[in-house]
């Protein structure tokens, strides 16, 4: 091979690598993490505000997290091992700690990705790919707390404190359903777009005496009206085949929306009342109260609800599920802490007046679905609602009925 062309060859890989040295002298670095994250460990939230609060204002600590230090510390036992993902040799694992702060900071209040960002010092799309998984273990962890009853007991133990605390009697749970508004998805049409004008998943619950969701049916779309959820619903599945465990002669109540049934109560419709049909439909709103409060205090502690929730529909069903797995389990556990007797109505039981909880000063986040649907019912139904409208009337009367019903004799 001629010695010149070798030569050139050797001077030809010189220049290039030469150039190749420059290049990368001349390039910046790119950084596999921004200083500015990587100094979370020891100046984001979690490490300073969070922590300083824990020990010196447990106050604030609730109004940050929504529980108390110790429920914070019994769910990430509950949750840890679902959460914590392994170290690796190129780069430390999230804390679970870390990551269930900030998936509660974000059902607290509904902020961006990019807030939870520079408050935590964690890269907003990791917070996008963690949340789900998140939301998945709190579900999981507390799905007892869920539970549809299904004894003849346990649900007799509902009908009880209604009772006791309503002056309904045998009657196991109120039923309605909300709108919780969310980002129109891509490529969904209609299919998301509600009466209101505007886009939504329907949460559909029974709520009992205590203000407990007993029954959830989460994800229908919203333009769906009530009485089609409950129809569609596994709830109403097990009503009509009698297998939800009822005691005999209990029913569930409902507004105008849903059908009457023998099992389920609904206020007479018609324009002209008698004064016993007034009283009935005083008696079995003043009992449907308590759902409305329930879906109250869940936006009121957990405000995500109270705009339009930017995440996809399948991530937003885990919103609501662990929104309301954590509402049941802080009023199981913790309900003084969780919310104050004053946050829901009051009724003064001399005068029947009631006074507003304080879930009330906020804006809810979960628009009515009722729409009147199908209103057929049998004639066992109506018997059923009458013995009801004729012992309010009479032995089951209670004394402010009358004044808040403006009947006078």
């Amino acid at each position: 091979m001629d010695n010149k062309f070798v030569l050139a060859c050797i001077h030809f890989l010189r220049t290039a690598i030469k150039i190749e040295l420059e290049r990368r002298k001349k390039t910046k670095k790119r950084l596999w993490v921004k200083k500015w994250i990587s100094n979370r460990h020891y100046l984001g939230a979690s490490s300073t505000l969070l922590k300083e609060l824990a020990v010196d204002d447990q106050l604030s600590y609730r109004n940050i997290m929504r529980m108390s230090t110790d429920n914070f510390e019994n769910l990430l036992c509950l949750t840890r091992s679902m959460i914590q993902k392994q170290d690796t040799n190129m780069r430390m694992a999230l804390p679970a700690k870390l990551k269930l702060e900030i998936t509660l900071r974000f059902l607290a209040t509904g902020d961006s990705f990019k807030s939870l960002q520079y408050l935590f010092r964690v890269p907003a799309c990791t917070i996008s790919k963690f949340l789900p998984e998140v939301l998945d273990a709190i579900i999981e962890a507390l799905k007892s707390y869920l539970k549809v009853p299904t004894t003849n007991d346990e649900w007799a133990k509902i009908a009880e404190l209604y009772d006791r605390r309503w002056n309904f009697p045998k009657c196991c749970g109120s039923i309605d359903g909300k709108h919780v508004q969310i980002k129109k998805p891509i490529n969904s049409g209609s299919a998301f777009y509600n009466y209101k004008g505007t886009f939504s998943v329907i949460l559909f619950a029974l709520v009992d005496a205590n203000y407990c969701f007993r029954y959830l049916d989460i994800g229908g779309n919203g333009r769906a009206s009530d009485s089609a959820i409950f129809r569609d619903s596994t709830l109403n599945i097990a009503m009509e085949n009698y297998t939800l465990g009822f005691p005999d002669e209990h029913v569930i109540i409902g507004d105008d929306a849903f059908p009457l049934r023998i099992n389920l109560m609904k206020p007479y419709s018609k324009r002209k009342l008698s004064n016993k049909e007034v009283i009935f439909n005083y008696r079995l709103s003043r009992a449907r109260r308590v759902v409305e409060n329930a879906f109250g205090i869940l936006v009121w502690r957990f405000r995500v609800f109270l705009r339009p929730i930017e995440l996809q529909p399948s991530t937003v069903d885990k919103v609501i599920w662990s929104a309301c797995a954590l509402h049941n389990w802080l009023r199981m556990t913790n309900s003084k802490a969780y919310f104050p007797s004053n946050a829901v109505d009051t009724e003064d039981l001399n005068t029947g007046a009631v006074t507003s909880g304080l879930w009330r000063d906020f804006t809810s986040g979960l628009a009515s679905t009722s729409q009147l649907g199908s209103n057929n019912y049998k004639q066992d139904a109506e018997s059923i609602r009458k013995k009801y409208t004729d012992f309010f009337f009479n032995e089951g009367s209670v004394p402010w009925q009358w004044q808040k019903c403006g009947i006078t004799d």
